[in-house]
């Protein structure tokens, strides 16, 4: 294991985690029991990593490494544990949503060239593997996916961070630190385009 490819697991199970937190909070939003919690936690947690390494031909790595299977568990027990009202879930959804965001582009980014894909083709699947998990959160709970919310922008600032990592494996200046720190720039991105409702255009002009 290289070690980009090293930094990339501890940014892939951190990622895990803040996208569970986001599936067990929805689930808490929209009165599911807690297997209920449990799965929509899973889903969102590693549903963008499964399709990630369907794409590129490798078992996934939530059924090969068992660690990856904790983060939802903590999730749905943090959730259960601290989350007293539904008030203000739905803000503190999108913040954690972010943050999967942020750090599964830079993963499956980084695995995809791992993997000798070329950059391109990385960057795209960093996207994947970004939008992936939030998306089957936002289906299964009957919600309108993030992905596909025209009040603001969603896959961009995933894009942007995949192609930023993309240049720093290939420059040889890819490591924990500039590696959190592109993901960092996505989370700001991801939530200043929330708060502040900056969108793409449309798919027809009006």
């Amino acid at each position: 294991m290289t070690a980009a490819s090293q930094i990339a697991l501890i940014l892939d199970l951190l990622g895990v985690f803040f996208f569970a937190v986001s599936g067990s909070l929805l689930a808490a939003r929209k009165g599911f029991d807690l297997v209920g919690s449990l799965l929509l936690a899973s889903l969102a947690g590693l549903g963008g990593g499964v399709a990630r390494d369907v794409i590129i031909d490798t078992p996934p790595a939530a059924f090969s490494n068992p660690a990856y299977l904790i983060p939802p568990l903590l999730a749905t027990v943090l959730v259960y544990f601290t989350v007293a009202g539904v008030e203000r879930i739905k803000r503190v959804v999108v913040i954690f949503d972010a943050g999967g965001l942020a750090l599964f582009c830079v993963t499956g980014t980084v695995k995809a060239l791992d993997f000798g894909l070329n950059p391109v083709a990385a960057v795209l699947l960093g996207v994947t593997t970004g939008v992936g998990g939030g998306l089957l959160r936002d289906v299964v709970a009957n919600e309108v996916p993030q992905l596909f919310d025209p009040r603001d922008i969603y896959a961009l600032p995933a894009m942007l961070g995949a192609a930023v990592v993309a240049l720093l494996v290939g420059a040889g200046w890819f490591n924990l630190f500039t590696g959190t720190a592109a993901a960092s720039v996505v989370f700001v991105l991801r939530l200043l385009s929330w708060r502040y409702g900056w969108r793409a255009p449309l798919a027809a002009r009006t």
